[in-house]
C-alpha cells in the first residue's frame, strides 16, 4: 500500500524553502518515520480498511506502520527518511528483492512478523488480525514473480507538503535500483499519485480487486533495458 505522497507540483506557502536531506533511517528514527506515515495515510482509502476511523486511530496507525517496517528482515529493509532541521518529515519503506535461497525458505509468517505481534494487536485488535491478513493477501496477489524492489509505503508529513519531498524520496532509491539493474513495484490509491509514478517510469498493470471501498492500481517499473513482468 504505497501511497500517500504529494506531488512536487503543489505550491509551498511556508516562506523560505527549507533544506531537505534524504538519508537511510537510523534505528532511532523508525518511530518518527512511522508517525509521518500515520499522518500521511490518515485519509487513504486502503488504510481505512485496516484501521477504521475511531478513537486513538492515529496512535493505532503509528503502531501498525512501526510493526510493518520491523516485520521486514533487516537484511532486506530499506527505509529512507526526509529530514528538515533534524525532524523526519517524510519516509519511504522499501523491500529489497528476495534471493532464490530466501524465497525457497519463505514461511507463511516470518520470525520478524511474530516478533511484532504485540504491536499488530495494539493496532488492529484481536478481531482485526484476520481481516487485515486477508486484505494484505489481496494487495500482494498481483505482485510480479520477477525479482523487484517493492515500495511498501511512502508519505510526507503535513509540514513538508509541496516541497517535492515525495518525489525526492522515490528518486533517491530509484537511483540505486537503476544502478543495480533492478525492477520496482508499488501500489497506488489515487490518480494524482499514479500520474507522478508514470513520469518516473512506472506503468499500470491493472486494478487490485478484493479491497472494499478502494481499488488501488498495481504499478511496475521494469529494470532499465528489461522486459515486463512475467
Amino acid at each position: 500500500m504505497t501511497d500517500e505522497i504529494v506531488s512536487a507540483d503543489e505550491c509551498f506557502s511556508g516562506g523560505t524553502m527549507p533544506d531537505v536531506s534524504i538519508t537511510p533511517a537510523r534505528p532511532d528514527q523508525l518511530d518518527a518515520a512511522a508517525a509521518v506515515l500515520a499522518e500521511g495515510f490518515r485519509d487513504d482509502p486502503v488504510m481505512q480498511g485496516f484501521v477504521p476511523r475511531g478513537p486513538r486511530r492515529h496512535a493505532r496507525l503509528v503502531e501498525l506502520f512501526a510493526a510493518m517496517m520491523r516485520s521486514i528482515p533487516s537484511t532486506r529493509r530499506a527505509v529512507d527518511v526526509a529530514v528538515v532541521d533534524g525532524d523526519v518529515v517524510g519516509a519511504a519503506v522499501w523491500e529489497a528483492p528476495r534471493t532464490r535461497a530466501s524465497s525457497a525458505m519463505r514461511l507463511p509468517v516470518s520470525w520478524e512478523e511474530l516478533g511484532q505481534l504485540p504491536r499488530y494487536l495494539r493496532a488492529l485488535g484481536l478481531g482485526g488480525l484476520v481481516p487485515a491478513a486477508r486484505r494484505q493477501a489481496s494487495l500482494a496477489a498481483p505482485r510480479p514473480r520477477l525479482p523487484h524492489w517493492y515500495l511498501g509505503e511512502i508519505a510526507v508529513g503535513d509540514a513538508a507538503r509541496g516541497l517535492g519531498v515525495g518525489t525526492s524520496l522515490i528518486e533517491h532509491r530509484l537511483a540505486a535500483v537503476d544502478e543495480a539493474g533492478d525492477a520496482a513495484y508499488l501500489e497506488s490509491s489515487t490518480e494524482r499519485n499514479r500520474a507522478l509514478y508514470r513520469r518516473m517510469g512506472f506503468v499500470e498493470l491493472g486494478p487490485i480487486r478484493g479491497l472494499p471501498g478502494a481499488t488501488p492500481a498495481a504499478m511496475w517499473r521494469p529494470a532499465r533495458g528489461a522486459a515486463g513482468p512475467a
